[in-house]
């Protein structure tokens, strides 16, 4: 089986490079011309014409798509960028896959959502972004929908690697040097590995291979829920009890309001993985377990 990965670098990508590795051959690109055994290839998203002969010249029984536009404050400003990049490639891949039969799997956000309510969002649930990212996520999806290709888009919130820089790696930093930290306590989610996300996706893969009945939209998140203030407080509380100097004292709990950015954020992040974890006869962690294995390794380095 052949696979064409586009992402190769980004936190899932560098993932699904491993977890793919088992299923087949995979050609994996980033944004930078390649050579190949298929010629000199690019997976830069923001060239659409470069992106369809891409495709064509590797013929993939699988494409994956982990590359993005994920800079949430700028998309409100660079609007075509975001636009090209989230929306018009995920449709070329689309369009592609179909001419292909190949099966086009791709990650999508809950920002696709309004983020109100306390309730998880479901598959079904109205889709309203509150900014230009989450419009642009959704957009995507809506094209790959409209397609007719076989697909998987899995939805998630709250997305950390322990390659690369992530929000509890943040926080550690500045809890080294300041006494005290302010984190935003009302926005609710789950913190989502990014090896959790490469290894659902390569074992859904699969199993619509052989069933493509199981093509659709899904969500996927770890088990449980907590805070942005409550997440810090488990991170520093961690590194603190495995013997890391931290000079922080006191992490203050603040409203969304109180920390303004250009880009609205949905207070409500909760995805409902029901459909997920029957259609696929899997087990999700808790979100603990991920993150205390991220800390490890961060920590251990």
């Amino acid at each position: 089986m052949k696979l064409l990965l586009l992402g190769k670098n980004g936190q899932v990508g560098w993932e699904l490079q491993r977890a793919l590795s088992v299923l087949g051959e995979v050609v994996a690109l980033d944004r930078h011309p390649a050579t190949t055994p298929y010629g000199t290839l690019s997976g830069d998203l923001s060239d659409l014409d470069a992106l369809r002969a891409t495709i064509r010249a590797v013929a993939p029984h699988v494409i994956v798509n982990a590359a993005a536009y994920t800079a949430v404050d700028k998309a409100e400003t660079e609007r075509e960028l975001a636009h090209t990049v989230n929306a018009l490639a995920s449709g070329v891949m689309a369009e592609e896959a179909k001419t292909l039969d190949a099966l086009l799997v791709h990650y999508s956000t809950d920002y696709v959502f309004d983020g109100t309510g306390t309730t998880p969002w479901r598959e079904t649930d109205a889709v309203a972004p509150v900014n230009y990212y989450g419009a642009t996520k959704l957009e995507g999806e809506q094209l790959i929908v409209a397609s007719g290709c076989k697909h998987l888009i899995f939805r998630t919130s709250w997305v950390y690697a322990a390659r690369g820089n992530n929000f509890a790696k943040t926080m550690l930093r500045l809890a080294k040097d300041r006494e005290s930290l302010n984190v935003i306590a009302d926005q609710i989610g789950a913190p989502t590995g990014a090896d959790l996300l490469a290894d659902v996706a390569t074992a859904a893969l699969q199993q619509t291979l052989d069933n493509p009945a199981l093509c659709g939209i899904y969500h996927l998140v770890p088990a449980g829920e907590t805070s942005w203030h409550a997440y810090a407080s488990y991170v520093i509380e961690f590194a603190r009890a495995n013997g890391e100097p931290l000079a922080v004292q006191t992490i203050n709990p603040i409203a969304t309001t109180q920390y303004p950015t250009p880009a609205s954020r949905p207070l409500n992040s909760r995805l409902a993985t029901d459909k997920l974890r029957d259609a696929f006869s899997l087990h999700l962690p808790d979100w603990q377990s991920g993150v205390t294995r991220m800390l490890m390794e961060a920590l251990n380095k």
